[in-house]
């Protein structure tokens, strides 16, 4: 079954299958049998934790403990797994190599443990940790690991969602192409988001979808809605056609967002946008509901 996902047939299962830039293909391909400490950040989709899963077992070779740390994030998981882990040699002589993933979830009394776990065993552990979001990383493991950026770039992630149409011999029409585009400029950069889009776009060997989220049609309501000062009716109109952009809030306040940076709006009130969009764009990978957030922001616009 899962053969038949292209976000499984096509996860990358080498260092040379990751879209990575120049800079960190280069210190990767670098590595050969030891590595700092090392923080991974970026959104979902970028690799974070194949990367991970890559050193330990084709750079490295070595003994490994996985945890996902957004389930067990408390200091308990780190004062028995970890430190358990950590505090014994290799059975073969080198290093091991904790890998903690999604360690922006780990509690701030789990972060000042590990802090010092990594500090007492850093003459024979290791650790790795993935995270979306860096300022949720205590200063204190900051400065212990060495950051890296994963965010790939366009072009090459472009090359790669190319390379999977032509291998599953898919047909992309000339009225398609900008389509096709569209489809990775909306998820980018995540890459599994892409390759899931373009995926469920291709039927019978053809690539074919309406991309109602980039249209002009819908943008420009949103945009005259909110100079008419009606919000209301915006939400009203955004549910009954929530099926139109997949229901993908985030990503329609983001379409908004660049049709006001390329608007001919007074320089002072695309600011004033912009802070607000980019507020509660931010909001909506916490809130329980992101259509309200959504119409929240609606109705803080329609105010400016």
């Amino acid at each position: 079954m899962f053969n038949k996902l292209w976000a499984e047939k096509y996860r990358p299962k080498t260092l040379a299958d990751l879209v990575l830039s120049d800079t960190n293909r280069k210190y990767f391909e670098s590595v050969e049998d030891e590595i700092p400490n090392l923080l991974f950040v970026g959104t979902p989709g970028l690799g974070k934790t194949t990367l991970a899963r890559i050193l330990v077992k084709d750079t490295l070779k070595c003994q490994y403990l996985y945890i996902n740390a957004s389930d067990e994030n408390g200091i308990d998981t780190i004062r028995s797994k970890v430190v358990g882990f950590s505090q014994t040699k290799s059975l073969t002589g080198g290093i091991k190599v904790v890998i903690l993933d999604e360690a922006d979830g780990i509690t701030i009394d789990g972060q000042r443990a590990l802090r010092n776990t990594m500090e007492e065993y850093s003459s024979q552990t290791r650790f790795i940790l993935t995270a979306n979001y860096k300022h949720k990383i205590i200063p204190a493991i900051q400065s212990r690991t060495q950051s890296f950026d994963l965010n790939p770039p366009f072009d090459d992630v472009l090359k790669r969602i190319v390379n999977v149409i032509k291998i599953e011999g898919i047909k992309i029409g000339d009225d398609q192409k900008a389509n096709f585009i569209n489809v990775i400029k909306q998820n980018y950069p995540d890459i599994r988001k892409i390759i899931n889009a373009v995926h469920k776009a291709c039927v019978d060997g053809e690539f074919n979808i309406d991309i109602a989220l980039d249209s002009k049609e819908l943008v420009d309501r949103i945009h005259t809605d909110i100079q008419g000062s009606d919000a209301m009716g915006l939400r009203k109109y955004l549910i009954e056609n929530e099926n139109e952009f997949q229901g993908d809030y985030h990503n329609l306040m983001k379409q908004y967002l660049n049709f006001i940076y390329s608007s001919t709006l007074h320089d002072d009130k695309k600011r004033e946008y912009i802070l607000v969009l980019s507020d509660y764009m931010y909001k909506d990978v916490f809130v329980l509901d992101k259509e309200i957030n959504a119409f929240a922001c609606w109705v803080a616009l329609s105010k400016i």
